[in-house]
């Protein structure tokens, strides 16, 4: 432990403002990853509730590729495919292929909960809004879609929770994040103990707010549902 203590004694200086500017990365990749996630998310969920059977089947392949394939797996095909295929197109920067990557697995996560959230209502509110006059989209937006969204915000913020630290592995790309400068101070400093318990830190500091928003939404769901 002294030693540590040492070390950052020694380093501090330099590596806390390197680290705190990586953190604003971090919460960047973070935020429009999920915004993104959760569009594809809805997006596959109505898919996946649809009376029709060909989106229902789109959507549930989906959503069993994107869950059972590891996050790593699909930010190397998003980053590294589409050039060596010729598909230079489709070359992304490393941001926008870690926002690809993770938004795609999220994308299919989120489509779950917010189809668990759909389906938890009762039908006839649906039927009655039908009955009503109201068109099957003006239902789903102005009666369905308002009540999911409170089930499933719990959930939704856990997800979001985890995402911020799943963006950890977006490093193995050169992502511009927290875990790719904590690697860079760690090779160039042979200190990498100390390096990843800062870093460590910094995803505690990020997270705790999100994990206290968490559990303030569930106290209040519990209290007035």
């Amino acid at each position: 432990m002294p030693r540590l203590i040492e070390v950052y004694e020694d380093n501090i200086r330099d590596w806390f403002p390197e680290m705190l500017a990586a953190c604003v990365g971090t919460l960047k990749l973070s935020l429009v990853a999920f915004i993104v996630a959760a569009v594809i998310g809805l997006f596959v969920a109505l898919m996946r509730i649809s009376p029709r059977t060909s989106p229902r089947w789109i959507a549930i392949s989906f959503i069993e590729v994107m869950r059972g394939t590891p996050a790593l797996v699909i930010l190397y095909i998003v980053y590294f495919v589409p050039p060596q295929v010729g598909l230079t197109w489709l070359t992304l920067s490393s941001f926008a292929a870690a926002v690809c990557g993770l938004a795609l697995q999220g994308g299919a996560i989120l489509a779950e909960v917010f189809r668990s959230g759909i389906e938890a209502l009762h039908s006839g509110q649906r039927e009655a809004a039908l009955a009503l006059g109201m068109t099957p989209a003006k239902t789903m937006r102005y009666i369905v879609l308002p009540q999911a969204m409170r089930v499933v915000l719990p959930p939704v913020g856990n997800y979001a929770i985890g995402l911020l630290k799943d963006t950890s592995v977006c490093a193995l790309i050169a992502a511009p994040e927290l875990m790719l400068r904590a690697k860079d101070l760690a090779s160039s400093s042979f200190e990498p103990m100390a390096v990843f318990c800062l870093a460590a830190l910094f995803y505690f500091i990020m997270s705790y707010p999100l994990s206290l928003a968490v559990r303030y939404m569930e106290y209040r769901l519990a209290r007035h549902g």
